[in-house]
């Protein structure tokens, strides 16, 4: 009978204590999912290291971080990236749908997005989270959780 009282305890600790670690040995998320089969959003594992170390390569700069969006990437950079990848002669979005489309405010329902070619996300600073879509001839980077706009660089794709 003790035999069969120890093995409770132990078998109530062990399942007491991977109750209590699971929480902090979990992944806090952070919209690192696979995003639909989109990976990593063109970054290597290597490449997301060295820009969490602060070795990155020019890119990437403020690493978690997309309320300084306009400090990492200019208007000029991203449009000097559209005409390297041949990504021109988008057409603007029209002025009701335009108006809609704002910093802070969700993307509206129904508008047309693609996603940016991997060669061209590779060159941009990569935020956990969010991902880079163009929407009519603008640069948007959104919210992958809440698909709230978190920053535009208007005309980069014209």
């Amino acid at each position: 009978m003790l035999k069969h009282s120890n093995l409770t305890v132990a078998l109530a600790a062990i399942i007491s204590c991977s109750l209590l670690a699971a929480p902090a040995l979990a992944n806090p998320g952070n919209g690192n999912g696979n995003g639909g089969g989109k990976g990593n959003n063109g970054h290597s594992q290597k490449e997301k290291h060295s820009q969490k170390n602060g070795a990155s390569s020019g890119h990437g700069k403020n690493y978690g971080k997309p309320d300084r969006v306009d400090s990492d990437i200019s208007f000029d950079e991203a449009r000097h990236l559209a005409l390297n990848f041949g990504l021109t002669g988008y057409r603007s979005l029209p002025p009701g749908i335009a108006k809609n489309l704002a910093r802070g405010k969700p993307l509206p329902p129904g508008i047309a997005k693609k996603s940016v070619p991997a060669s061209m996300l590779g060159q941009l600073p990569y935020y956990p989270g969010y991902e880079w879509k163009i929407v009519g001839d603008n640069l948007v980077l959104i919210a992958l959780s809440t698909a709230v706009v978190t920053a535009i660089i208007n005309g980069v794709f014209d």
